[in-house]
């Protein structure tokens, strides 16, 4: 028998303003229990909107959410925030400044669930121990880091055991090595607790790594939702392709041996070539890291920059049109600027996709079921 989702958004809209564009336009998709859902785009985007829509704190101008099989809203139903057993864990945390961090996790526990004294209390060591702060219960926000602030903001979501957490960029604030590692931890965390959760970001390294399922929005549209690998190996348009993989776009003509580019001509199999494409132009997407680099005096490919990143280098190519190739790679030899080099480029990673002035509306891809 098939698991009901604990979330289903349909054909969600948003409006601010009645001649305004939507900031979420049709949204529809499904959350399985136990999972993390990342909702990932530009400012701008919708990602935010959303998550306040399924929180309760906005109310759909169309379309249905449902939470653990009870409809919180639709056109003509509304259910405040308070009742829909959800979590919440913003970006700045909200931690009460005069509570210590076992009355701050208490308090929602304290206003919602009647608990006595005893059961509170193992309630509250439960939700420490999760997020790994035993000992610590008897501090204040200010005596914490940011990163300890983050875990009992986390702490305080699961300790009523909602349905649902929803993340409003919770790592957004943090140091990037304290991010870097808090993002496994927040994982480990919400995944021990078995409580799924869906996680706003605008970090497309963040959403990969933790998330069992992506969610990619621009301009209030769902682009496509599926598996972190189909994301960014099969993106399903040309926006998540380039905001995701952040690759290299070039022009393509289809000649009588293959995609014809400034830096090769290319067979691609009809997988690789997107179904928006129509006649014989395109625009190749290769990948930063798909590429070799090769000394090579004859060739017109120039190195112009170089940039050391620890483990891998990133070169900025000259091509002889005067447009621009980003490479990451861990070649162990390093190439100075202005060094002529041969470009290797992996054909079967290749992707073509529609030009930006010929592209036409489609609709959002949700595979990820």
């Amino acid at each position: 028998m098939k698991q009901s989702p604990i979330l289903c958004l349909e054909g969600i809209s948003k409006k601010y303003s009645r001649q305004g564009i939507p900031a979420v336009n049709q949204v529809s998709l499904s959350l399985p229990e136990g999972h993390l859902l990342s909702l990932l785009g530009p400012s701008g985007c919708g990602k935010t909107t959303l998550l306040r829509l399924i929180a309760g704190f906005e109310q759909p101008l169309q379309g249905q959410i449902t939470i653990a099989g009870k409809v919180v809203a639709n056109q003509t139903f509304y259910l405040p925030p308070e009742k829909r057993d959800v979590g919440m864990v913003f970006q700045d945390y909200a931690l009460f400044p005069h509570l210590n961090v076992a009355k701050n996790i208490a308090f929602g526990l304290k206003h919602n669930r009647g608990l006595s004294a005893t059961e509170l209390k193992k309630q509250v060591q439960s939700a420490l121990g999760l997020v790994g702060l035993e000992g610590l219960e008897n501090r204040y926000p200010h005596e914490l880091s940011g990163g300890q602030q983050q875990r009992v903001a986390l702490a305080r979501a699961i300790a009523p055991r909602p349905n649902l957490i929803l993340l409003d960029e919770p790592l957004s604030n943090l140091d990037v090595q304290v991010r870097l590692r808090l993002r496994t931890e927040l994982r480990d965390i919400l995944k021990a607790s078995g409580i799924a959760a869906v996680f706003v970001t605008h970090d497309q390294e963040e959403a990969l790594s933790i998330s069992d399922s992506v969610a990619v929005m621009q301009q209030g549209h769902l682009e496509q939702h599926d598996l972190p690998e189909m994301v960014y190996n099969h993106p399903a348009s040309r926006f998540v392709a380039e905001f995701v993989t952040q690759g290299n776009f070039i022009s393509a003509y289809r000649g009588s041996k293959g995609w014809e580019t400034e830096v090769g001509t290319f067979v691609l199999h009809s997988s690789q070539v997107s179904e928006e494409v129509e006649g014989n132009n395109g625009e190749l997407m290769i990948r930063q890291e798909d590429m070799i680099l090769t000394p090579d005096e004859t060739s017109k490919i120039i190195v112009r920059d170089r940039e050391f990143l620890g483990r891998e280098h990133r070169y900025r190519l000259q091509l002889p049109s005067g447009m621009e190739l980003k490479v990451r790679t861990d070649q162990k030899q390093p190439l100075p600027p202005q060094t002529p080099v041969k470009l290797t480029v992996k054909e079967e990673r290749l992707q073509l996709f529609p030009s930006e002035s010929g592209m036409k509306s489609q609709l959002p891809v949700n595979s990820y079921q």
